[in-house]
């Protein structure tokens, strides 16, 4: 239950931080971006976050030498906060310096607009190569109970560090990774490139000598160079290995006449939905069977893959989301039924969204011919 309020708070904190910039900042907001900030990872790299954590478990029952075990739980907790930080110093310092690292956390940095919803970006694979920097944790033998918790704690506050709207933080820049901090690693224009690879204390990168305070003359420019031109989560996720090995990646190519006929707010609100159907997967993951997991995991997964489609104007995406979003309260109305309010409501959400996306589907044809 606390993995789905985390994950709620989330996705809760991104929506106010997009009204605040839209009815209040009167910024621009770019909403096909914050589609594949939503879906980059979702619920695949929350499968491979499972397996991370296994592999703890198995790391710490089989090659644990026991050298905190017999300390206070406190201690071990306070042991435990402080490594992760420090080993996810290294984790993250070393994805930006060997390729095969870089390919996977490149889709983090391919995001050109400092937001929440870029907190949320990752790619599929980020458990799969964080974890060998882990692995100290479990052998010392820290619990995998503390390991996670001191992880969720981490990783939410490297959630908060990319809000938009805070741009200096007091005396707290001293201490720990601020917005601010977080800007300049997300820079790619000198002095800002390769700098700030601190997850929560600051001092790491005062220690090994990579950080950089953003400077109030010198404009942060987000982004990478060789970009992904897509928000389609295949191609997001694997363009940088393909690419890695002299190939031009899985780039797609839009259809500028197809993107008019769908609504940013049908793009977006397809988007929610499917987060808050990940939501329902990570609450009652562990009370399903093999099959219905899988099922909950195909609906959600193929559903992401056709709203990323539809937002590139793939001719194919509107009819694979069209086609999910019609399949979903169905499946969840008669495959899964639980009886409780948030359930509901969500079923009426998604008949809504189902019945909205197959009239735009009908009309986009119809005005094709």
């Amino acid at each position: 239950m606390e993995l789905v309020i985390g994950n709620s708070l989330l996705l809760i904190f991104v929506i106010i931080e997009i009204l605040i910039l839209h009815f209040f900042k009167k910024e621009p907001i770019p909403w096909k971006e914050i589609i594949i900030n939503l879906n980059s990872g979702h619920v695949l790299l929350w499968v491979f976050r499972g397996l991370e954590v296994a592999a703890y478990y198995y790391t710490w029952k089989y090659l644990n030498v026991g050298l905190v075990s017999s300390l206070p739980f406190w201690i071990n907790w306070l042991l435990a906060f402080i490594l992760w930080d420090f080993c996810f110093y290294w984790l993250h310092r070393l994805h930006h310096f060997f390729k095969v690292l870089w390919g996977v956390h490149s889709v983090h940095h391919e995001g050109e607009h400092f937001s929440l919803s870029l907190g949320i970006r990752n790619s599929w694979y980020s458990s799969l190569t964080s974890f060998p920097f882990f692995i100290i944790m479990a052998v010392l033998g820290i619990p995998v109970d503390i390991f996670v918790a001191v992880s969720s704690i981490h990783y939410f506050i490297q959630f908060y560090n990319h809000n938009h709207l805070i741009k200096k933080s007091g005396w707290l820049e001293y201490l720990v990774v601020t917005p601010s901090h977080h800007r300049v690693h997300h820079g790619k224009n000198q002095p800002y490139f390769n700098k700030n690879f601190s997850g929560t204390f600051v001092i790491w990168d005062k220690i090994f000598n990579t950080f950089q305070e953003e400077l109030d003359d010198k404009p942060v420019v987000f982004g990478i160079d060789n970009y992904t031109n897509s928000n389609n989560p295949i191609a997001v996720n694997n363009s940088p290995f393909i690419k890695l090995f002299g190939k031009n990646g899985l780039n797609q190519t839009k259809s500028k006449n197809r993107q008019t006929n769908i609504s940013n707010f049908m793009l977006v609100s397809g988007a929610l939905l499917l987060f808050m159907l990940l939501l329902f997967y990570i609450y009652f993951e562990t009370q399903f069977s093999d099959q219905r997991t899988l099922v909950l995991f195909t609906m959600i997964f193929l559903g992401t893959i056709g709203n990323g489609l539809m937002s590139d104007g793939n001719k194919y995406g509107i009819i694979v989301w069209s086609l999910s979003a019609v399949a979903i309260p169905i499946i969840l109305l008669f495959y899964f039924s639980p009886n409780i309010i948030l359930f509901k409501v969500l079923l009426l959400i998604s008949i809504i969204h189902g019945i909205l996306s197959l009239a735009i589907t009908i009309k986009s044809e119809i005005s094709r011919e």
